[in-house]
C-alpha cells in the first residue's frame, strides 16, 4: 500500500513520462520555504496555496512579512533544524537564499526525498550544479530553477523558432545586462559593527569563511561579493541567456575569454565582457556568445545606426536574419531578415505552454502535468555553463574548459572556484 509520501514520489517520477497518476482533487502539498525575504517572498507567494508548514530565514526582520502571511507555519532560523524536525512531514522545499547556500540547503532537502524549487543561479559553484542535477535524477524528484521567464509563451516561441533555424545558421549571440545594481569593485570593509539582533550572522555566513558582519553584505548587496554571490553574470544570465541556451541547445563551452575593468580580491569588477565559445552540435555550427555587464557595453550600432540599446537584451545573429529580444527574459521577440523581406511565420507550437512557473512545478509533483521546463536536468548544465563564464571573469583571463571533468585545463589554481571548500557544519556531504 502506498503512503501519501511514497505516492508523491511515484507521481514525481512518472511526471517525466506521458503517464500521469491521478491524485485526490484539492489535496495540498506540504512545503517548507527557506529564505523568505526579498525574492523569497515572491516564491512564497507562488506556493501560498499549498500547505506551507515551515518558514526559515536567518533575518527575522526581513522575514516579518512572510510570517504575517503564514502565521500558522513553524518558524526556524536554521534550515538544518527545520529538516531534522519536519523532513519526514514535507513533500517539497523552496530555496531562496543568497547564492552560496543554494546547494547546501537544496541537496540536504533532496536527500530526504523532497521535491525542490531553487532560485537562480542554481548554485554558487560549478561542481554544486552537477551534484544538484545528479541527485535530482537519482531520486526521481520534480525540480525547478527560479528563472521565471522560462514560463513565458514568448520565450518558448523563441526557442521553437531557433530550433527551426528561422534565422538560418547562428554563429554569433550578443547578450547584455543593466546589472550590477548593487556595489561591486570594492574592498572588504575595515569596520566590524555589531550585527542586528534580528540577524543570525553565523547562519548567514553558512558555508562561507568567517568574517565580521557589515551592512555592506546584507541585505541584497551580497550579490557583488565573491564569497556569497555570483555577480551580474550569475544573477542575470540564467534569465537572459536562457532563450539561446535552450533554442540553440548549446551545451558546454570549450573555451571562455574574459576582459574586465580592474579586479578586486573579494568583489566582482565594475564591468566585464565574457565570450563563450560553444562547439558545433551536429549540423549546427559553433557559436561565439558574448556577454556584456556593468560599465562594459556592446559596440555602438549593434542594432543599427539609429537604434539605441536598452538596458538589457539579446541579439541572435544568423545567416538569414536576426532574432532580437529587448528584455532580460526573452519574452518579447523581433525577427528581421537580412534581405529586407517579410519574416516567415513562427513555426508550429512544439513545446507545452506553462500555467505559471510555480504552478508548473506544483502540478508536476502531483503528476498532473509534464516535467517543468527549467528542471535541474536543464538548469544544472545551464548553470554550469554560466558559472564557467564567472570563473573566467573572476580570473580575468581566457580558460580552456574540460566539462566532463569539471576542470580548467590551463588554470590549475582555479580548482577552489570549481569545487568549494565549506566551513565546518555547512558542507554538502
Amino acid at each position: 500500500m502506498l503512503t501519501r509520501r511514497s505516492a508523491l514520489k511515484v507521481a514525481a517520477a512518472t511526471a517525466l513520462a506521458p503517464t500521469v497518476i491521478a491524485r485526490p482533487r484539492g489535496e495540498l502539498l506540504s512545503v517548507a520555504c527557506v529564505g523568505v525575504g526579498g525574492r523569497g517572498g515572491g516564491n512564497l507567494g507562488g506556493v501560498a496555496g499549498e500547505n506551507v508548514i515551515a518558514l526559515c530565514d536567518v533575518d527575522a526582520q526581513r522575514a516579518a512579512g512572510a510570517r504575517e502571511r503564514k502565521p500558522e507555519a513553524a518558524w526556524y532560523t536554521d534550515y538544518r533544524e527545520l529538516l531534522d524536525a519536519l523532513g519526514d512531514k514535507l513533500d517539497a522545499i523552496v530555496v531562496s537564499t543568497p547564492d552560496h547556500m543554494h546547494a547546501p540547503i537544496g541537496l540536504a532537502g533532496m536527500r530526504l526525498g523532497l521535491h525542490c524549487y531553487c532560485e537562480k543561479p542554481l548554485t554558487w559553484s560549478i561542481q554544486e550544479a552537477r551534484l544538484m542535477n545528479e541527485l535530482a535524477a537519482e531520486k526521481g524528484l520534480v525540480t525547478q530553477m527560479g528563472n521565471q521567464g522560462t514560463a513565458s509563451g514568448g520565450l518558448r516561441t523563441g526557442v521553437e523558432a531557433l530550433r527551426a533555424d528561422i534565422v538560418g545558421e547562428v554563429t554569433q549571440v550578443h547578450l547584455w545586462t543593466n546589472r550590477p545594481i548593487w556595489p561591486q569593485a570594492v574592498e572588504r570593509p575595515a569596520e566590524a559593527p555589531p550585527a542586528p539582533e534580528t540577524l543570525d550572522w553565523d547562519l548567514f555566513l553558512g558555508c562561507a569563511e568567517e568574517r565580521p558582519y557589515h551592512p555592506a553584505y546584507h541585505p541584497f548587496k551580497w550579490r557583488g561579493w565573491l564569497d556569497f554571490g555570483t555577480g551580474a553574470l550569475g544573477d542575470m544570465a540564467c534569465h537572459t541567456m536562457n532563450l539561446v541556451y535552450l533554442g540553440l541547445e548549446l551545451g558546454q563551452p570549450l573555451r571562455v575569454e574574459a576582459e574586465t575593468t580592474p579586479r578586486f580580491a573579494e568583489s566582482y569588477p565594475a564591468g566585464g565582457k565574457v565570450t563563450f565559445h560553444f562547439p558545433a552540435r551536429g549540423a549546427k555550427p559553433p557559436v561565439a556568445l558574448t556577454w556584456y555587464e556593468g560599465s562594459m557595453r556592446p559596440p555602438a550600432g549593434l542594432l543599427g545606426p539609429e537604434r539605441e540599446l536598452p538596458g538589457s537584451g539579446c541579439l541572435v545573429v544568423g545567416s538569414e536574419g536576426t532574432l532580437y529580444s529587448p528584455d532580460n527574459y526573452g519574452t518579447r521577440l523581433e525577427l528581421t531578415m537580412n534581405d529586407g523581406s517579410e519574416p516567415p511565420p513562427m513555426p508550429a507550437q512544439s513545446l507545452p505552454r506553462s500555467p505559471g512557473h510555480h504552478a508548473e512545478w506544483l502540478r508536476a509533483i502531483r503528476g498532473e502535468g509534464p516535467r517543468p521546463m527549467s528542471h535541474f536536468g536543464h538548469a544544472g548544465p545551464f548553470t554550469e555553463a554560466v558559472l564557467v563564464g564567472d570563473l573566467a571573469l573572476r580570473l580575468g583571463r581566457s580558460i580552456q574548459w574540460d566539462a566532463e571533468n569539471l576542470r580548467a585545463v590551463d588554470v590549475p589554481s582555479a580548482e577552489p572556484l570549481v569545487r568549494r571548500q565549506y566551513r565546518a557544519g555547512f558542507g554538502i556531504e
